[in-house]
């Protein structure tokens, strides 16, 4: 083959390459961050919500049965398809208390895997999505804190 075809043909094959990986390196599963065996049932005071892509996140304060307060940080899914599910950033305003059903992050930190929140008016909303998630039912405020 000529070289010019070969140089160029090999720089598109090795571009497209790079363009397909790109998605893949960029995401990731349920399961390399989080631990299906470690469930969470918090309730908390937000005190961030960060509607951003490919994931949103919510950060709340949570208080122990001491009085201590930590900032758990939760995964959401897109913003996009949060909306579509009916959670709009403005209901997780700064102060606003939530439940957040979910699962820990494995690195044992107080981060984790939102897969449902209750908002003070009741709605309970899925807001993960990940396909290697555990199933899980609405969130359910009583249950705990």
């Amino acid at each position: 083959m000529n070289d010019k075809i070969v140089k160029p043909l090999a720089a598109l094959v090795a571009a497209a390459a790079l363009a397909s990986a790109a998605p893949a390196i960029a995401h990731h599963a349920f399961a390399a961050e989080f631990d299906a065996n470690q469930p969470v049932e918090l309730r908390g005071i937000v005190t961030k919500a960060r509607w951003v892509n490919p994931h949103s996140w919510l950060y709340i304060d949570v208080k122990d049965a001491s009085g201590e307060v930590t900032n758990w940080g939760f995964e959401f899914g897109a913003p996009n398809t949060l909306q579509n599910r009916g959670l709009q950033k403005a209901d997780l305003k700064v102060g606003t208390e939530v439940f957040i059903k979910g699962y820990r992050s494995k690195n044992g930190g107080p981060f984790g895997y939102s897969v449902f929140i209750t908002l003070p008016d009741g709605r309970s909303i899925q807001t993960g999505g990940a396909q290697d998630a555990p199933k899980d039912e609405p969130a359910q405020p009583g249950a705990a804190s």
